[in-house]
């Protein structure tokens, strides 16, 4: 005999029942006053006593269902409250004054750390946790199966061809031809022939036939990095064979056919580059089918320490990262991004001494980003005042967090503020302090 499943849905039940209870009321008041009309006795007594049964009998009701519901949720509670994933969390949990809080901050740390546990599964190249690089790998999982265009923005060095790589190893054109080609470094007399081939005797120098880059990208990738330094009459050829998806050889006159999928890259900003008439406006439509923007390092301090021991593993697998040089890498601005960190681990592996990496091995530079000096104090003409002082304040608070481990209470002592003020300041400042408790 087929066991037959009941699925409960407790939107539905719980309505049902204290909706039945309701009822249950209402009828039960009626044939109360009913029976006290028929026999003539005074009404009040016996619904009195019929309001206290049904109150009685709701809040049981209420009490069984909230135990039923409650009882897995809370053993879930305590279970998740003893992993080291949440075991951080314990002065958010500390600070919540009902199960709603507690309950949802647990539920909100697991929620991090399966979706951190997700993007690892998926992209293990990718090095970094952060929410807003987690949100850009959801956008590579969306866009990848598709053929649609992929537009990369972002500062120099954060990492645009890496993000290419990613789209092409989730596509369905894995497995075809990639090929890469930066627009910057390529003279722009001989942009057009990298790009279409030409044939032997086109122009000088040219003792042989090539291929371009689109004809051998036919069934993959084409992956232009820098394209906003394209010259505009190359431009308008790339949109005509994007558009037609065929193109010719440089002094050939047969038609090639392409199927060719388009990522393109650049760290410059087209709305600006298309007012000055640098970049046209209808190849910028046909490249930003899918944008995905990349931010800067400074954006996504949280993935400094991940980063950094990622390069000294590389580098130098023997040495370890001092909590002092580790202070001075998360309050660096790091202008050059992941490059530039990249470029000072390296450093700082051929410098350390002893087997561990102190603030001296690191590049002067990021000193200087991360302290607070007499000449940071001097006045120039260029100064924002407002922006200057948000950045002395974050670098003393990312110290007084690092040196008390991050512990926030202990930072504000040693800060000289109240609790609540500096957990004001680290929200409006975007200061990680998960990052920082991390390191040391």
């Amino acid at each position: 005999m087929k066991r037959r499943n009941f699925h409960i849905r407790l939107t539905i039940t719980v309505p049902v029942v204290f909706t039945s209870l309701a009822l249950l009321g209402m009828v039960l008041c009626y044939q109360v006053t009913l029976y006290c009309l028929t026999t003539q006795r005074p009404p009040l007594p016996y619904l009195l006593a019929c309001g206290a049964g049904m109150t009685l009998l709701t809040f049981s009701a209420g009490l069984l269902i909230s135990r039923t519901i409650l009882r897995p949720v809370e053993q879930f509670i305590r279970e998740a409250e003893q992993l080291p994933a949440v075991l951080g969390f314990e002065q958010g949990k500390a600070l919540a004054r009902d199960e709603l809080t507690r309950y949802t901050a647990v539920f909100n740390q697991i929620t991090d750390f399966l979706s951190k546990v997700d993007a690892r599964e998926h992209f293990p190249e990718i090095i970094g946790e952060s929410k807003v690089m987690r949100g850009v790998l959801r956008q590579i999982l969306k866009v990848a199966p598709a053929d649609a265009t992929v537009l990369i923005t972002g500062e120099s060095g954060t990492g645009k061809e890496v993000i290419a790589q990613a789209i092409v190893r989730h596509s369905k054109r894995r497995d075809k031809p990639f090929i890469a080609l930066n627009c910057a470094a390529i003279p722009p007399g001989l942009l057009e022939s990298e790009l279409f081939g030409h044939e032997k005797g086109a122009f000088t120098g040219a003792t042989a036939m090539k291929r371009g880059k689109f004809e051998l990208a036919d069934t993959g990738t084409l992956f232009l990095d820098e394209i906003g330094d394209m010259p505009m009459e190359t431009q308008a050829k790339i949109l005509r064979a994007l558009e037609s998806g065929t193109c010719e050889h440089v002094g050939g006159t047969k038609t090639i056919y392409f199927d060719v999928r388009l990522i393109a890259a650049t760290n410059k900003d087209f709305h600006d580059m298309i007012e000055k008439g640098q970049f046209r406006e209808d190849l910028f439509h046909r490249l930003n089918v899918f944008p995905i923007h990349l931010p800067p390092l400074r954006k996504r301090r949280e993935d400094i320490p991940l980063l950094a021991t990622y390069f000294l593993e590389k580098f130098a697998p023997t040495l370890q990262l001092s909590s002092e040089a580790m202070q001075l890498l998360l309050g660096g601005q790091w202008q050059g991004n992941v490059r530039e960190l990249r470029n000072a681990m390296e450093r700082a592996a051929v410098l350390a001494e002893e087997g561990m990496i102190l603030p001296r091995h690191l590049a002067g530079h990021v000193a200087q980003q991360a302290v607070v000096t007499q000449e940071d104090l001097e006045l120039n003409e260029a100064i924002n005042l407002d922006g200057y002082l948000e950045q002395v304040e974050r670098k003393l608070i990312v110290s007084a967090l690092a040196k008390t481990g991050g512990v926030q209470a202990r930072a504000a002592s040693l800060l000289g503020i109240k609790d609540r003020s500096l957990w004001h300041r680290i929200r409006k400042l975007g200061v990680d302090v998960d990052a920082i408790r991390t390191a040391q």
